[in-house]
């Protein structure tokens, strides 16, 4: 875009690979924004977050779910800043300046990897890689060594590459509510 012009990627996650101009900017996490460095940030989520955290989980490229539907499952403002409140869920957020552009939540009573969102302009930047390490690591830090997460049972999705490629492995056990597949990280000590 126009108003983004890179820096200096030489210290960027990119490592210098994404240098010049043009569309390849979308995966480099340092670029310029109305001459300001906007790197992206990640942090644990505030009850301020869940209603942003709700469009993004409703905007998601694939397996996308509106309000409606997670408020039917029980899914709400309220339950999720009782969560998080309680210490029993914890959610983190990354930003991009202010803008929320994904985040990731664990349940610390079942090891739950409960849901990874992205927005699509924001994909490919090692977002989803980068909050789902924050749930492992805090999971583990809860004493599970045996983590797990339910996701579309369709190995063409992209959710189904990705968390192979993070070391998760599918089980072939499906989730009787939504019908997804339970995949499975075994934590080593």
């Amino acid at each position: 875009r126009a108003e983004d012009r890179e820096i200096n990627c030489d210290g960027c996650y990119c490592g210098g690979r994404r240098k010049g101009w043009g569309d390849d900017l979308r995966a480099c996490r340092q670029v310029v924004k109305m001459g300001e460095i906007t790197p992206l940030t990640i942090r644990e989520a505030r009850e301020t977050d869940i209603e942003a955290l709700f469009e993004i989980r409703a905007r998601t490229r694939e397996n996308a779910i509106p309000r409606w539907y997670l408020e039917s499952l029980g899914i709400t403002p309220q339950s999720w800043a009782a969560g998080l409140l309680g210490g029993r869920e914890q959610t983190w957020v990354c930003f991009d300046g202010e803008k929320q552009v994904g985040f990731c939540g664990a349940d610390a009573t079942s090891g739950e990897v409960q849901v990874l969102a992205v927005l699509p302009e924001y994909e490919g930047r090692g977002i989803g890689r980068d909050l789902l390490a924050q749930a492992v690591a805090w999971l583990r830090s809860r004493g599970w060594r045996r983590l797990w997460l339910a996701t579309d049972p369709d190995p063409t999705k992209r959710s189904h590459g990705f968390y192979q490629s993070q070391g998760w492995r599918p089980t072939g056990e499906i989730q009787e509510r939504a019908g997804d597949e339970i995949f499975e990280l075994e934590l080593q000590d």
